[in-house]
């Protein structure tokens, strides 16, 4: 990311030839270095099979590239052109009720489909071999938000033949497939691979452990997918980066796993998007958390690859950003670890879905407030994002996050409101809240430099795993596990020859012998004189060797242990029978915080978030102000501050940033 730190997303294609020169003066007098270009370009690029148009993308990377502006090009391989679906229709993808879904949108294609495959390979040789060593092209970006549109597709032949193969190769047999798949029941089995299909509709129900395994082979078809690009660009565009544009917490597959086949990661970030709901609320610590799963991921800074720059919008619009939200929500990204932020998208579009996907520019390409507002962020942060490029948060919490624990909760929830990503949240909010740095890691990775390990709803119990765990708490560790832990095999079956958390118990010093789902209803915990509500699950359990420390407040098992802690080693093992309430989670978060010895980068009312960064002898604290109120702010001493107006109070939207030296 060195070659970048501020940019946007561009469509010359979009706008008259006359416009190009004004776009790129324009983007250089703001202070932008690189443009994303040509991710939707397919048949602009070729019009015809084999008949190849890159002419006018030339022009436009001269045009720019006067002006100082590189670029990121993307394979635009979202979108197939409709001559390529005419000429083999089984392209478009196929859904779990046998549905095709047809051009006239984007991401209509089966990315295993090996007519799809061979229009890919020919049109990605021929770009990489054009623009791959273009001076102006300093990277890459493969498809765009791969997993986007994809959650239920592709149930085609071509998919149900690999999957197939898949769990032979898995498997070897269809006896051992049935053995792992527990199907005995229903009478589910299977005399030989042919017989298996994908999990489409059912007249009712349908098999667990089939599910999960589905899911895990999209995964991995969904990296070969990638990768089949990336062997076919990387060597015809030496000395370029490979990134790609993720989505947060999207689990169509491992982001975990694609970052390791690239350079660094990017981010789509949209706060204010109109997908979501009550457009009003105040998502700081959802974004912020969406910001630390993205540099866990490669556990280094990353770059924002779409950062909202107006209103979001298709057929249904998100509210205005107010005046100031803009540059807060673009400095939070910087805040938790980018190293480069592009807008999306230069100027709004005037065809298509996306007419009122708003930009930097408005429909008429007259700068507005919002332009106006994000030109002044970029002078200000421009040379502080230069000297902090690399700088990391501090190791001292973290979330433990895996893919297979969030499909296994997905599939079989238990409850209907209970979900994988939604349960972590509550811890995250707590510790946001604290101001406590958090990192996101994964179950391949090296735990030993967090004070405080959270596994949320760690359904699977994975031996190599368990004995992690122990050795992570033996050395001096505190891991807080939760509800619905341990409760099923690796293959999704429940396990019936220990008790729950299975694997586990002696760690936590617990066993859960019942649990209730909370459907009709909350309970309460009491903790510390106080009785605070408790949402969804509730696990009724007795100790053995473990410290009560909560109790369940009503309901039959009133007085039994709901939250406890035990010894464990150097270290120690908290259990959370329940998916807690914001209050309860921070009492819960302020006394790990306690025994942890975690630090908090500073005091504020609530809606101010502070977070630091820091690389060799310097460090960088971000004060950050998400509400229309002012709000007072206690920064600790020796901060030399940078931007921002000093004073106990922070004004609406407003933010600070200091500087220290060791």
């Amino acid at each position: 990311m060195k070659d970048f730190l501020f940019g946007a997303d561009y469509y010359p294609e979009h706008w008259p030839r006359s416009r190009w020169e004004t776009d790129a003066v324009m983007m250089r007098d703001m202070g932008l270095d690189v443009v994303r270009l040509a991710e939707f370009s397919w048949f602009k690029l070729e019009p015809e099979e084999g008949k190849f148009d890159f002419a006018w993308l030339d022009e436009a990377l001269e045009v720019l590239g006067r002006a100082g502006i590189k670029a990121i090009l993307g394979t635009p391989t979202a979108a197939p052109p409709a001559w390529i679906i005419a000429s083999d229709p089984s392209i478009e993808p196929v859904d779990s009720q046998g549905r095709v879904h047809h051009f006239g949108g984007r991401h209509h294609d089966c990315q295993s489909n090996q007519t799809y495959r061979k229009h890919i390979a020919r049109f990605v040789t021929a770009f990489a071999d054009h623009f791959g060593k273009n001076e102006h092209v300093i990277g890459w970006q493969i498809d765009n938000e791969l997993g986007n549109s994809h959650d239920d597709f592709c149930h085609c032949p071509s998919c149900q033949a690999r999957f197939r193969e898949w769990l032979k190769g898995k498997y070897g047999t269809a006896e051992a497939l049935n053995r792992a798949w527990g199907t005995e029941f229903w009478s589910q089995g299977y005399q030989d691979f042919s017989q298996v299909t994908s999990p489409m509709i059912t007249a009712t129900g349908g098999n667990p452990s089939r599910d999960l395994d589905w899911r895990r082979f999209c995964a991995d078809l969904v990296l070969e997918f990638h990768e089949f690009q990336a062997k076919i660009i990387r060597p015809r565009s030496p000395g370029r980066f490979i990134t790609h544009n993720l989505m947060g917490f999207c689990d169509k597959f491992r982001y975990d796993e694609l970052a390791k086949m690239l350079e660094f990661v990017s981010q789509d970030q949209y706060p204010g998007g109109h997908f979501r709901p009550n457009p009003s609320a105040d998502r700081s610590a959802e974004m912020a958390a969406e910001l630390d799963f993205v540099r866990g991921l490669k556990d280094q800074p990353f770059s924002v690859m779409e950062q909202q720059s107006s209103i979001t919008g298709w057929e249904i619009l998100g509210r205005a950003p107010k005046p100031g939200q803009l540059a807060l929500w673009s400095l939070q990204t910087v805040a938790h670890g980018a190293d480069a932020v592009i807008w999306f998208r230069w100027r709004s579009c005037a065809m298509g879905m996306e007419q009122y996907w708003h930009g930097l520019l408005p429909h008429s390409g007259i700068p507005g407030r919002n332009f106006e507002e994000l030109s002044a962020f970029v002078r200000q942060l421009k040379p502080l994002l230069r000297d902090m490029q690399g700088a990391m948060p501090e190791k001292q919490a973290a979330i433990l996050f895996s893919y297979d624990q969030e499909w296994a909760a997905r599939i079989q929830p238990h409850h209907p409101d209970l979900s994988y990503t939604g349960h972590l949240m509550s811890y995250y909010r707590a510790l946001h809240a604290r101001n406590i740095p958090v990192d996101f890691t994964f179950p391949d990775r090296d735990w030993s430099a967090y004070k405080l390990l959270i596994a949320p709803l760690w359904f699977l119990a994975d031996p190599g795993e368990n004995e992690k765990f122990r050795n992570y708490v033996k050395a001096g560790g505190t891991l807080v596990l939760t509800c619905r832990s341990g409760i099923k095999h690796p293959s999704n079956l429940c396990i019936t020859d220990l008790p729950l958390p299975a694997g586990l118990t002696d760690l936590a010093g617990i066993e859960v012998d019942e649990y209730d789902c909370l459907r009709d209803c909350e309970n309460t915990v009491l903790w510390e004189g106080h009785a605070y509500p408790c949402l969804k699950w509730c696990d009724i359990m007795h100790t053995v060797s473990a410290e009560v420390r909560g109790t369940w407040g009503g309901e039959f098992y009133a007085g039994t242990p709901a939250i406890t802690r035990n010894a464990y080693g150097s270290g120690a093992v908290w259990y959370v029978g329940t998916e807690m309430g914001d209050d309860l989670a921070l009492a819960v978060i302020q006394a790990l915080e306690k025994e942890c010895g975690l630090s908090s980068a500073g005091t504020a009312d609530k809606g101010v978030e502070i977070t630091v960064r820091r690389k060799e002898k310097s460090s960088w604290l971000f004060v950050l102000n998400h509400t229309d109120e002012s709000r007072s702010v206690d920064i600790p001493k020796g901060w030399h501050l940078l931007q921002g107006t000093e004073g106990p109070v922070l004004p609406p939207f407003g933010f600070r940033i200091y500087s220290k030296e060791k």
